[in-house]
């Protein structure tokens, strides 16, 4: 049967506690999926619609109507209920069913209403089927023969958006007693409503959930703009059944003082101080016994003061798990620490199949502006290189979405040469320092010492990737040593990347964006003519050095020693040229000139 497109009714199906079924009975809980699938298959299809894709024990059907969707979710529990399963004693299934507006292309669906049907499905029990607030409205009388819909109320999804009103299908063929849905509104917690989607990071996603069963402190770390609050956020969300205590979200930005850490947390938690003791004792108290994850969001300002006192609360109970957000690390023993990366951008003859996350995040944001923006060959390529230029930092493309009010696709990717200016008035709902990218940078590098915001600022020079020996140069460090523990730190707060090399020797990189503060930052102190003939003069020499080595066994190095540098290589020949130096120029064009001949 052909996929049914625009409004779309999903049933999403899984087996409730596969993987311990697929454990204890292995290949025959294998032949039983095979059977399950079959079964599902052949209702699916009665009903009048189709199976779009299967993973592992689950099945994601769509039909055109909802009551043909409600109907095949009755009849695929009867017949699982009528198969006989052997040792494996039964197959229960929790199914969800949701409508709502969807992209197809051939046979993938694309947009929120898939994620919502996703979100609904989590929230039941095996033998349990769920429809959400829109389906149950436009089933209306059209229930299968002897079926009704019993109200569970307004519940929270795990996405952290607007409450779902959901319905429970009930027939005397089905179970009807079940405990109370898994949602947000079973456990206490103070997650903020969501405005917006969550987008992408579904390995992220899978990584920092087994991570938080095995370790007690995670810290998300990485640039301003890179998602780690709303990330975290996420991660919390899908945590809440796993702490019955509660999950607390604990704001540290507006604090200056890690004394107050602990009166910040306590009052999150609504305890009060006890005549005779101490807030901090407390809390202490409180925690000792209870299972609870707190998310200590932007911890970066309070560093390293507050790192004690996370080491303390930490030390009241096995049952505490903390999940921070920082620039840089809290460096405390059993810290573990997940350097969130940015939204990859994809290849653009991908984009039309499957956006991959920074396009599918511009997309949503920029239809918030632009209704009528679509994906093609034309349009395809404009939106990924406008994220690639903006490395994936999703506040930085939230903030370029933004621009579209005003300006065309071409026009955002040529303004994006200088990207601090144009990337400002985001949403006025966000803190101060999220509402321009130039200010979301300008809050890291108030959190260094000047020393490492005068190396910071001379970093801005280089275009390509740099080595130790570069970072030496164009420091005022009076020792190699000194040197090293700035760039440490400037990688610790994220404003520094370390990339590989081949060879293993290190190299370090900024994200354009950064790089384009920094340089400003370099104009302001005066330095930037200095610095770039620092520069000149070193890749001069490299040059010269390298270039007769070309004509030997060292040849292949030698290439990759220049290839490294070709970036910075490049931007120094047109800063002589712009300089006038003719003599440097032309000791540089000389030096390449082999270089040129093998690179072509």
């Amino acid at each position: 049967m052909t996929l049914p497109a625009g409004t779309v009714t999903f049933l999403f199906s899984d087996v409730e506690g596969s993987t311990q079924l697929l454990e204890r009975h292995g290949e025959m809980m294998g032949e039983a999926l095979s059977r399950h699938h079959d079964l599902f298959e052949q209702v699916v299809e009665q009903h009048q619609g189709a199976i779009f894709e299967t993973v592992g024990d689950a099945v994601y059907a769509a039909f055109a109507r909802p009551q043909d969707a409600v109907a095949a979710a009755l009849n695929a529990h009867r017949a699982l209920a009528a198969e006989d399963w052997g040792p494996i004693g039964r197959i229960a299934v929790r199914i969800a069913v949701h409508t709502g507006a969807v992209e197809r292309r051939g046979d993938h669906y694309f947009g929120p209403a898939l994620f919502r049907c996703a979100r609904l499905q989590v929230l039941g029990y095996g033998e349990q089927t769920l429809l959400s607030g829109v389906t149950a409205r436009l089933v209306g009388d059209a229930l299968p023969q002897g079926a009704s819909l019993r109200d569970l109320g307004r519940h929270r999804l795990k996405d952290l958006g607007e409450p779902e009103q959901v319905h429970q299908l009930v027939h005397a063929d089905l179970r009807g007693d079940f405990p109370a849905l898994k949602s947000l509104d079973t456990h206490p917690h103070n997650l903020p409503l969501a405005l917006s989607s969550f987008i992408g990071r579904e390995k992220e996603l899978h990584a920092l959930d087994e991570l938080l069963d095995a370790q007690r402190l995670v810290t998300l770390i990485g640039p301003g703009g890179i998602g780690k609050t709303r990330l975290a956020l996420q991660v919390a969300a899908e945590q809440i059944e796993r702490h019955p205590d509660g999950v607390f979200l604990v704001d540290l930005a507006p604090l200056r003082d890690a004394a107050l850490v602990a009166g910040t947390i306590s009052s999150t938690l609504g305890l009060l101080e006890q005549a005779g003791q101490s807030i901090s004792t407390t809390l202490h108290e409180h925690l000792k016994s209870r299972r609870l994850l707190l998310v200590l969001d932007n911890v970066e300002q309070l560093l390293p003061m507050a790192a004690p006192a996370v080491a303390d609360l930490l030390a009241t109970g096995a049952g505490l798990h903390i999940l921070a957000t920082s620039r840089a690390p809290l460096r405390l023993r059993g810290e573990h620490e997940y350097r969130v990366p940015p939204l990859g951008a994809g290849e653009p003859d991908q984009l039309e199949a499957t956006p991959p996350p920074a396009v599918a995040l511009f997309l949503e944001r920029a239809r918030a502006v632009r209704s009528d923006l679509v994906v093609d060959a034309k349009t395809g390529p404009l939106i990924a290189d406008i994220c690639e230029r903006l490395d994936g930092l999703p506040l930085a493309i939230e903030l370029a979405a933004a621009r579209l009010r005003l300006l065309s696709l071409p026009a955002l990717r040529e303004r994006l040469a200088q990207r601090l200016p144009l990337l400002t008035a985001g949403s006025r709902d966000s803190p101060e320092r999220q509402q321009t990218l130039r200010a979301t940078i300008a809050w890291s590098e108030e959190l260094l010492t000047p020393p490492q915001q005068r190396l910071f600022a001379r970093l801005g020079a280089f275009v390509g990737t740099f080595s130790l020996e570069g970072v030496e140069l164009v420091s005022a460090a009076d020792s190699d040593g000194v040197v090293l523990d700035e760039l440490s730190s400037l990688v610790e707060h994220s404003l520094v990347r370390h990339v590989d090399d081949p060879t293993g020797a290190p190299r370090y990189t900024m994200l354009e964006t950064i790089r384009e503060y920094a340089f400003e930052r370099l104009e302001a102190y005066g330095e930037a003519a200095d610095i770039r003939d620092r520069l000149a003069a070193y890749l001069v020499n490299l040059a010269e050095i390298t270039e007769p080595r070309l004509t030997t066994a060292e040849q292949t190095e030698a290439l990759r020693q220049l290839d490294l540098e070709l970036d910075d290589v490049r931007a120094a020949l047109s800063w002589l040229r712009v300089r006038g130096d003719v003599q440097q120029l032309g000791r540089l064009a000389a030096a390449l000139a082999r270089y040129c001949t093998h690179r072509g």
